[in-house]
């Protein structure tokens, strides 16, 4: 039927500009669509059924020309007396709540069959902009109407527990006479906790809309006029200002107040999934939420004294740990490690996003690595997080689930993490040596000066000569001093360490199998490694002891190796 330019008093059916379609929740073949009555397709809209009779009060007076006395406005969507609102039961198939612009609710508990008025008596002419069906109470619904039309700017939220036998308005706390409310939604995880898009605005209930307060954080002053939960996240449509979302709900489904010093919310399920984030967001644009695990916490007070930890485990065993201390000692220079990340330790809420990453591999003082010190990406599975402030303990554990973007089994991500934790565990072992032989041989050069004089120490002095020249050619093997740039790593030859770093950083970009030239090659690394080892332990276990011998019949302090 076409409507441009014709009144609606003569059309069959009646459509306003934003008339609700739907898929049903429980057959997704099923289409409702509303005009001034309900039609239901379930063969993907080839074919309609009408399944309500007319559910506005069809005032044929107010069916005209849209427009007048020099032009008519009639483009099809100027109408009155149409359904604005539509929603089926997620609970029950076929119960169906339909609104209309005109200020009727009708419900329908049989599919159509037949229906009843449940229209609370005091809405008048109002506009049902939006009815919510309780995710927890298949009885419960909210109702919003809108009178701005007729300069009515107060809020209307109407309750019910009963299929609209009766219903309760529930507008206390939005104070302000001209914020009239657009849409309500309740929290699919905690009954009770409604959000409210308001013309200016967003509010918040904890207790089922008995009261409300301001949810506006830094939501511009804008109508909100849709709400959505997904993922956990609110999604909030706002009239010209875009789309807003507010990251993981999980502290607000746990309350307003936390009696403890320390609280831990239980962070969503995440998905193992690199990209798509950046810590520099480009003005006017939305940003991605950083990948990771977002894990939200309450302090009843800043941690000052005493420094807050976050343990993050599996299986029990700490895989990374973060702490609010900033580390005063760190040292940093070209290709070697970021800084570590400091925990926010505010009084109230905190936020902080742990990358999928285990600890940090340790580095040697001033050498640059063509490589990346961070610590390798976990695998899908569960993790504990432990908070800990004092002698209060908080613990939760949050499940990382694979990347639905590939399909891989559970073997291929173990094998990765495998080979990943032998390449960690292999550079470890090479930086540590590499730090207790430079311990040992500044102490050896400490000692030869305070020695040159003596005449008994020439042996000595000797000896800590060659074991000197001895570290020198080990090191040389296993990490490259005089790369200090990024062309260096062009300029000079790199090293195992370096070999080592590149591998991980190869390994560790997959998702996840493992090809096997990377493990021919881990196999070719650790071949070396296990010389270079031989040799490392040759020194310490013979030539330091003969150097810590001839000091001990000198009646001198032994050499000591310093351990992290």
């Amino acid at each position: 039927e076409l409507a441009l330019g014709n009144v609606p008093a003569d059309f069959k059916y009646r459509y306003n500009w934003n008339a609700p379609i739907i898929s049903s929740p429980h057959n997704r073949k099923t289409i409702y669509h509303a005009g001034n009555v309900v039609f239901r397709s379930t063969d993907e809209g080839q074919s309609w059924t009408v399944v309500s009779p007319d559910l506005t009060r069809n005032e044929k007076n107010k069916q005209g020309p849209g427009g007048g006395p020099y032009t008519n406005e009639a483009a099809g969507g100027e109408n009155y007396n149409t359904l604005m609102s539509l929603v089926e039961s997620p609970h029950e198939e076929g119960v169906l709540w339909a609104g209309s612009d005109d200020g009727l609710i009708h419900l329908t508990r049989d599919g159509g069959l037949t229906w009843r008025n449940s229209t609370p008596r005091e809405i008048g002419d109002g506009i049902i902009n939006s009815i919510e069906v309780s995710p927890h109470d298949p009885a419960t619904a909210y109702a919003v109407v809108m009178r701005y039309k007729t300069m009515d700017l107060k809020p209307y939220i109407f309750k019910t527990t009963d299929y609209g036998e009766t219903w309760a308005k529930i507008v206390e706390g939005i104070s302000d006479p001209h914020t009239f409310v657009r849409v309500v939604r309740e929290d699919p995880v905690r009954p009770g906790l409604l959000y409210a898009g308001t013309e200016t605005g967003l509010y918040v209930s904890f207790n089922g809309g008995q009261n409300w307060q301001p949810f506006q954080l830094n939501l511009p002053v804008v109508p909100i006029n849709d709400i959505i939960i997904q993922d956990n996240d609110l999604v909030v449509a706002t009239a010209g200002r875009s789309f807003w979302i507010l990251d993981d709900l999980g502290s607000i489904q746990a309350g307003p107040v936390h009696p403890s010093s320390l609280t831990i919310v239980k962070p969503k399920d995440t998905y193992l999934f690199f990209g798509g984030s950046t810590d520099r967001p480009v003005p006017g644009l939305g940003q991605n939420p950083k990948q990771g695990v977002t894990i939200d916490y309450y302090l009843n007070k800043k941690a000052d004294s005493v420094p807050l930890t976050l343990e993050v485990m599996k299986n029990r065993e700490t895989i990374r740990l973060y702490t609010s201390k900033e580390d005063k000692d760190f040292k940093s220079w070209p290709g070697g490690p970021s800084k570590p990340q400091v925990l926010p330790s505010k009084k109230g809420y905190n936020r902080f996003t742990w990358d999928f990453r285990k600890d940090p591999l340790p580095a040697v003082d001033k050498v640059f690595v063509y490589g990346n010190y961070a610590g390798s990406r976990i695998g899908p599975g569960v993790y504990q997080l432990r908070f800990s402030l004092g002698d209060e303990v908080s613990e939760t554990s949050v499940t990382v689930m694979p990347n639905p973007k590939v399909d891989f089994s559970a073997a291929d991500y173990q094998e990765q993490q495998q080979i990943l934790t032998n390449i960690e565990n292999m550079i470890t072992s090479i930086h540590r040596a590499v730090n207790e032989m430079r311990s040992v041989r500044d102490q050896v050069k400490n000692y030869k000066k305070r020695l040159e004089s003596n005449g008994k120490a020439k042996d000595l002095l000797a000896m800590g000569d060659s074991l000197i020249t001895r570290i020198d050619q080990w090191e040389k093997n296993l990490i490259q001093p005089r790369q200090k740039t990024f062309q260096d790593v062009i300029n000079y030859n790199n090293k195992l360490n370096a070999e080592l770093m590149n591998l991980k950083d190869y390994v560790d970009a997959a998702e996840p199998k493992v090809t096997e030239g990377a493990k021919e090659r881990f196999q070719d690394l650790q071949n070396q490694w296990v010389r270079f080892e031989m040799e490392w332990n040759a020194i310490v276990g013979t030539e330091m002891k003969v150097f810590n011998l001839m000091y001990k019949n000198l009646d001198l302090p032994a050499l000591i190796m310093e351990r992290e």
